[in-house]
């Protein structure tokens, strides 16, 4: 038993004597590109609305302060003009909070069928009676023209958001997007010139939030900041700076990056350039 004692304790002195030894070994960094779980798509981070049954979209989104057409649209990964036709929103889409705004194809709604007339006594036969013709829609529902220059929209000069450590992302869609890892206050620069359609920080999973409208075919986010320098409406350059790097809603120092076609999200690293 003493010799069990007196062992413990040489064991106990040499594992004190070590820690008191200095330098220590530094962590093992991985050098491979790894996703940060602030960019895991989990329920949890997903925006509230899509967890529904099945993962089908909801049919109605209803306004809450702060949400423009463009950021419903993005949070559901729908284009904004088709919204904007379901629900007879035109330019410059201005909505209201407490609004309904429907996130799915209204059915049509066809005119009533033709009455027949009817043939009896003192009635006029079928032949003589004019057909009545259901009065054309296009006069009273224009839809609104879409933008087909596909050319014109790919021919964007897109450049880099920010410095720093790029790696893959994904979108709360589950789509890919891109990370910039840097330093709190790093300068944000839009990629591409447009508008700013959205500055804010009611969308979940995505801090402080700007989306650019680049044309009626490109947007862009920039997630995560410190600091918002830019309001909705503003028109910025490729180059300008319109936020610092934070980590709001993440949980760590980074941009999140998204571009969007149509509504849909695209690689962003198809877009910028090699270097």
């Amino acid at each position: 038993m003493r010799t069990l004692r007196a062992g413990a304790l040489l064991l106990s002195t040499l594992t004190l004597l070590a820690g008191c030894g200095g330098g220590g070994v530094a962590p093992v960094v991985s050098r491979t590109p790894e996703r940060s779980s602030a960019t895991v798509t989990t329920p949890a981070k997903m925006p509230a609305a899509r967890r529904s049954v099945g993962g089908r979209l909801p049919a109605v989104h209803v306004v809450e302060k702060g949400d423009t057409l463009y950021s419903i649209a993005w949070r559901y990964g729908l284009d904004y003009r088709q919204v904007a036709d379901w629900n007879a929103i035109h330019a410059p889409f201005i909505i209201v909070p407490g609004q309904h705004v429907l996130l799915r194809q209204p059915p049509s709604r066809a005119p009533p069928p033709a009455l027949e007339p009817r043939v009896g006594v003192g009635a006029a036969p079928p032949a003589a009676v004019a057909p009545r013709v259901p009065a054309a829609r296009a006069t009273t529902e224009p839809v609104p023209a879409r933008a087909t220059n596909t050319a014109a929209a790919d021919a964007l000069h897109w450049r880099w958001p920010a410095r720093g450590r790029i790696r893959d992302a994904t979108t709360p869609l589950g789509t890919r997007a891109l990370q910039v890892v840097g330093q709190t206050g790093q300068a944000i620069y839009a990629a591409a010139p447009g508008q700013v359609v959205y500055s804010g920080s009611g969308l979940i999973g995505y801090g402080k939030l700007i989306i650019i409208k680049h044309n009626d075919t490109y947007l862009s986010a920039y997630a995560h900041n410190d600091k918002l320098l830019v309001n909705e409406g503003a028109t910025v350059a490729a180059g300008d700076k319109i936020a610092e790097m934070g980590s709001s809603g993440a949980k760590e120092v980074m941009l999140h990056f998204e571009i969007r076609r149509n509504g849909k999200p695209v690689p962003p690293l198809d877009y910028l350039p090699k270097s």
